[in-house]
């Protein structure tokens, strides 16, 4: 007898031995993994908003830790597209937020005391992105001592080239100069004039630096997406919590807006005002 029925167009129907959907995206893990501590109706929207922010995350730093190193391997073209990728899953992101400013600062407040001290701002895979990324602030690193496998992770990220140190690497290779001195590989990038120039130089004639000039506005989409959401995180907070201290001890709203100053590719951003 065939597994497939005729009056479903021909889809097959008894997956008893073989492998479903489900079964291929693990979904009875998945759908399980939603643990409500306390019997307010929008707790559920908040873990899982959560939960799905942290599974585009997981897929933003496989994108991104690729892009690295296609473009450690002058691969530029593989790079680009998943760079584009990683773009769109911040706007992705960002779409998330809408959903979670449907709930009122009453309804957040009722189930509010069983997060604990629990934060985003403890999310291991954010601050994995902000490493590849450049924005190194090691001092952080302690709030994930606890969790081996994840610190391990995050100290294996520091001793590689943030992305945008490869992509100043290829730059200065380009017009024939010395990497930047000393190992900014550990520390926060901070803006340097020497690789503005060098940027102002491929902005000028990009017909001659066209996988250069390509990458630049790559990086630049990414970073535009990044700050959007970062945007949208504190303007959702401020509407659910107004200026009260965050659950896991920070400022809260003060502190996120210190956070939308903060430039990913600082070059970019100063070599608009000076073409």
């Amino acid at each position: 007898m065939s597994d497939f029925d005729k009056a479903s167009d021909g889809a097959k129907m008894d997956f008893s031995k073989d492998m479903s959907y489900g079964d291929y995206l693990g979904l009875d893990e998945v759908l399980k993994a939603q643990k409500p501590l306390s019997d307010a109706h929008d707790e559920m929207l908040f873990i899982i908003q959560h939960q799905t922010s942290e599974l585009w995350m997981r897929l933003a730093i496989h994108e991104l830790e690729a892009a690295r190193e296609a473009m450690m391997g002058g691969d530029l073209a593989s790079a680009f597209k998943m760079l584009a990728r990683v773009a769109r899953i911040f706007d992705q992101l960002n779409s998330a937020w809408d959903v979670l400013r449907t709930m009122t600062p009453s309804e957040y407040t009722a189930f509010r005391p069983s997060l604990g001290n629990s934060s985003g701002f403890q999310s291991h895979q954010y601050r994995l992105i902000e490493f590849i990324l450049g924005n190194r602030n090691s001092a952080l690193m302690k709030l994930h001592k606890h969790r081996a496998q994840a610190f391990a992770r995050l100290e294996g990220e520091l001793a590689c080239p943030s992305l945008y140190q490869v992509a100043v690497n290829l730059l200065c290779t380009r017009f024939e100069q010395a990497p930047l001195a000393g190992n900014p590989a550990a520390t926060d990038w901070k803006h340097v004039d020497a690789v503005q120039d060098l940027w102002q130089r491929v902005y000028e004639d990009p017909r001659a630096h066209w996988d250069l000039y390509e990458l630049a506005e790559k990086l630049v989409d990414l970073e535009d997406y990044f700050r959007r959401w970062r945007f949208n995180h504190v303007t959702t907070v401020e509407r659910i919590i107004g200026f009260k201290r965050g659950t896991g001890g920070t400022a809260g709203v003060s502190y996120l807006r210190k956070m939308l100053e903060v430039e990913l590719f600082p070059e970019l951003w100063s070599v608009r005002g000076a073409l």
